[in-house]
Formats: structure tokens, C-alpha cells, sequence
């Protein structure tokens, strides 16, 4: 892709501007721009679509989502060590790449391109990732903002995002996720892809809303799903107690000797409803 958009090599750019990756920042560098491509791909279509991305570092995922015809991409990056090698981008897409410097944490997405076809594409911080789906899925307003949700994380985090009950990755992220989104696995990426390495695999989920979803009040659900999974191992009546413990399950028509873990989405939105 290096020839295909004209711009050096990531590795250059990385040692001209000192961009080694920092841990606090949960910064890996993915530098294979065929692997980028192929994240970029995985969100179909780009034409006349605004993408947001998240932690954009040296831009190896922007140039990608540019190249494949992204309208703009809006890309938020806290590192100001990575400002000049955006700009180099910036300059050769004129009036297409949008750098914002800033917290993503304190970003309103919802306000960047109002009334415009928005994905949202990202190898998300590690320390920040799950935090910033569950912000995204939580909006009072649905259907949300966004198109898609197109996003890297460890691969443990992946399979949390994608399962169902009864599997052993089940939790609060598979409830949420399965109430609002039709989540899949796209495609693992090896550790020694990306500078420095991670001790980890990582995945590429992909994440379509769910026009109607059940009937719930999103801060209700997030209550019900805490009280239940914070105490994972302990049948309902016990973990649901500061919440309603058993006459809470009676009236959901739950039995109480249940465990978090063998609800379903449908279980829990019903839970929600009663509190």
C-alpha cells in the first residue's frame, strides 16, 4: 500500500518522528498495511461514508481507510507525538483527514459529523477499548449515531463481545452487545504484527445495531448486569439481593438457584424492566 498512496513506509515514519509506542497509553503499533487493509475492508463499503477512529498513532489504519475511499476519516489521537505524522497524511488527502487532539473518553462522538453515514474503525488503546464500546452501545438515543463498529481488541475481549450464555466468556460485554448489536469475530492478528509485540492475540470484531431491540432502559440493564456478574459464581438469589434478590426473580419468573451465566439476553432485559 506503500506504493499504492505514494506515503513511506511506517517504519520510516515511526523512526523519523520517534514514535516509540507507550505502555500507558496502551499503544501497539500495527505496521503490516496489508493487514490494515484488510481491518479497513472488513467495515464494507467506505464511499461517501465518515469514519471515526480511535488512537490513530502513526496513521497505518488511517492511510488504509483513506485509500479504500473514506469521504473523511475524523481521527482522535492523545499522544501530540503523533500530530506531525498525521499531518503528513492530512496534507497528501487535503480536506479528508480531521485530526482532533483529545480524550476519547471526553469525546461527544455523536456531535463530530452530525447528519453524515459515520463507521467507526479502530485499534482501540488497549486500556481505554472496553470502555469506549460500552459508552457506544449505552446511548438513551437508538438506533445509534453510528452505521458500524469495525474495532481490534485482545482476542479474550473478542470472544467476551460475541458470547452467548452458557459459554465461559459470557458476561456483562455479551449482554450488552447481544441486546443492541449483531456482534461477529471477523479475524485474529498474530502479537509479532504489531511494535512492540503484545503478550496477546488480537481479534477484529465487527458490529452492526440492531434496529429494535428488546424494550429495556440501557442504565437499568447495566445495574442488572453488574449485581449479577460482579458475583459470577453465586446463584442469583445471592447476587441480585441488592437489587431484589429473590422477589425481584419471582416476578421475572426466574428461578433463583440460577447462575449469571445461564441467562439470556431476553432474561435480563426482563430483570431490568422490574427494577
Amino acid at each position: 500500500m506503500a506504493a499504492l498512496d505514494g506515503l513511506p513506509p511506517l517504519r520510516d515514519v515511526i523512526a523519523r518522528h520517534g514514535l516509540d509506542a507507550k505502555k500507558a497509553l496502551g499503544q501497539n503499533f500495527l505496521l503490516d498495511l496489508n493487514l490494515t487493509q484488510k481491518v479497513a475492508r472488513n467495515a464494507g463499503s467506505l464511499e461517501g461514508v465518515t469514519v471515526i477512529e480511535v488512537g490513530p498513532g502513526p496513521g497505518g489504519l488511517t492511510r488504509a481507510i483513506l485509500a479504500l475511499g473514506a469521504k473523511k476519516v475524523i481521527a482522535i489521537e492523545r499522544d501530540p507525538r503523533c500530530l506531525p505524522a498525521l499531518q503528513e497524511i492530512a496534507d497528501h488527502y487535503p480536506g479528508r483527514l480531521e485530526v482532533i487532539e483529545g480524550d476519547a473518553l471526553k469525546t461527544d462522538f455523536a456531535s463530530l459529523a452530525p447528519g453524515e453515514p459515520v463507521k467507526i474503525i479502530s485499534n482501540l488503546p488497549y486500556n481505554v477499548g472496553t470502555q469506549l464500546l460500552v459508552n457506544w452501545l449505552l446511548p438513551n438515543q437508538w438506533p445509534p449515531f453510528w452505521q458500524s463498529l469495525t474495532l481490534m481488541f485482545q482476542k479474550e475481549v473478542g470472544q467476551r463481545i460475541v458470547a452467548r450464555e452458557d459459554d465461559n466468556h459470557y458476561g456483562r460485554l455479551g449482554v450488552l452487545c447481544g441486546w443492541r448489536t449483531e456482534a461477529h469475530m471477523a479475524f485474529d492478528i498474530p502479537p509479532q504484527a504489531f511494535t512492540p509485540p503484545p503478550k496477546v492475540t488480537s481479534t477484529v470484531v465487527h458490529l452492526v445495531p440492531i434496529e429494535k431491540p428488546l424494550p429495556c432502559d440501557p442504565d437499568k440493564l447495566e445495574k442488572a448486569t453488574q449485581a449479577a456478574f460482579g458475583q459470577r459464581r453465586k446463584m442469583l438469589r445471592q447476587s441480585l439481593k441488592p437489587i431484589g434478590g429473590e422477589a425481584l426473580l419471582a416476578r421475572a419468573e426466574i428461578d433463583p438457584q440460577r447462575r449469571a451465566e445461564t441467562l439470556s439476553v431476553e432474561e435480563f432485559c426482563r430483570i431490568a424492566n422490574l427494577l
